[in-house]
């Protein structure tokens, strides 16, 4: 027998996708620990997603990084790619200010990477092993696939901005993913010969 479907008892209206500021953003995360949102975020968590890593650098000239599981690509022609991050980062103003950005995702070696650009209140970028890429970025040695990108449009959507990028270079290593599902982390092999 299949579980009955869990209505969602708040609002669900579409939120403010104007690309403008709410009045009143201040509580965007006041009920984050809402019982009925946690179980929300499991059955989402249900969705195996990559893990990536963006690098811009800051307008104070110093490195930014943040991770990412938030992909996908939205097309070919022009090549895009679109990637969105909470309107709580702390990175948020840097990535919406930078004139290129690099998305690096992540190998299932790199798990301690993932977790160093999730953490507040450190140097991120101190030992990691890096390239410096175009425009300021930096590309993170041995990631799956490096996109070196130039932003087309930020958006507010919800709590998070959704950032569209035109991809302008890119490289590929062979290797299985990184991926974050169910609220952890698993690698996973490729059925089929690349």
């Amino acid at each position: 027998m299949m579980p009955a479907l869990a209505p969602l008892p708040y609002a669900t209206e579409a939120s403010n996708d104007s690309g403008q500021e709410d009045e009143d953003d201040a509580g965007h995360g006041a009920d984050a620990a809402h019982p009925v949102r946690r179980a929300l975020r499991r059955a989402l968590g249900q969705f195996a997603t990559d893990v990536a890593v963006v690098t811009a650098t800051g307008s104070d000239g110093r490195p930014v990084g943040v991770t990412i599981n938030s992909l996908a690509s939205v097309s070919l022609s022009p090549p895009l790619l679109l990637w969105s991050l909470a309107l709580g980062s702390g990175s948020l103003a840097a990535f919406r200010a930078a004139p290129c950005y690099a998305v690096n995702v992540l190998a299932h070696t790199q798990q301690a990477l993932c977790e160093r650009f999730a953490t507040s209140g450190i140097d991120r970028f101190q030992g990691v092993s890096l390239a410096p890429g175009p425009c300021g970025t930096a590309l993170i040695d041995h990631a799956l696939a490096c996109f070196v990108c130039r932003p087309r449009s930020a958006r507010k959507v919800g709590d998070h901005v959704l950032f569209i990028a035109e991809i302008v270079s890119y490289r590929v290593n062979r290797g299985e993913p990184l991926v974050f599902h169910a609220g952890g982390f698993a690698g996973i092999s490729a059925a089929c010969p690349r």
